[in-house]
């Protein structure tokens, strides 16, 4: 099981810390995908970096075509409602059964 964080300390891009199992979490990968944020992540309301993180947070736990698909109904109902300006942390179990209840089946859930 991994531990996603998310600490409200700005990166020299501009947008907030992001770690996975206290291994920095980059946007760069999510980004070559579709860039909402050149500044990076962000999180506790709607826009571009909550857009950006939940597309790299889906993108680490299921395959790239689910994560489009559901990368903005996961912004909605998690990644908005984090604290801003708060740290904030997220299981891959959590986010599985995110997933889960929201019609992916275990085979495409990475593990």
């Amino acid at each position: 099981m991994s531990i996603y964080k998310g600490i409200p300390e700005r990166t020299k891009e501009g947008g907030f810390k992001v770690y996975k199992d206290d291994k920095p979490l980059n946007p760069a990968y999510s980004q070559k995908i579709i860039n909402h944020s050149p500044d990076g992540f962000a999180w506790g309301y709607g826009g571009s970096g909550p857009s950006q993180l939940a597309l790299s947070l889906l993108l680490e736990e299921t395959n790239k075509n689910i994560a489009l698909q559901l990368y903005q109904p996961f912004k909605w109902s998690i990644v908005s409602g984090f604290e801003i300006d708060r740290p904030w942390e997220l299981s891959s179990v959590d986010i599985r059964l995110w997933l889960f209840r929201h019609g992916v089946e275990p085979e495409g859930i990475l593990c």
